[in-house]
């Protein structure tokens, strides 16, 4: 299922990408949130999507098999970050047993520039 992302523009054109396992529907100018990208991004990089499901222009769609081949999205990182702290607690009555442990997800927030 495609997450939706935030709207800047309202281009007909759009794709929908997959990437960090997760399916996102882009348009340019949009500003998506995604699992951390594997290797060394800075703010200010830009990233290349090649794994685009669908590309619908207006007039024609493209859906590919699994992937449309030669299609490709490009962004920009705009932040490197990590989201809020989720608690984990194993507790077990009566057996003094109880675990507290924390973790904060990584994420990169990139605006898309260039659908191709």
């Amino acid at each position: 299922m495609a997450t939706k992302a935030k709207k800047e523009n309202t281009s007909q054109e759009f794709a929908i990408i997959q990437t960090g396992g997760k399916q996102y529907m882009v348009a340019e100018g949009d500003t998506v949130k995604i699992e951390k990208i594997k290797g060394d991004h800075k703010v200010g990089d830009s990233v290349v999507f090649e794994d685009v499901l669908l590309v619908d222009n207006g007039s024609d769609t493209s859906i590919g098999d699994p992937f449309i081949k030669g299609a490709k999205v490009s962004a920009e990182v705009t932040k490197i970050g990590r989201a809020k702290k989720v608690t984990v607690i194993k507790y077990k009555a009566k057996s003094n047993y109880f675990k507290k442990r924390g973790h904060r997800q990584p994420f990169f927030e990139v605006k898309i520039t260039k659908l191709a």
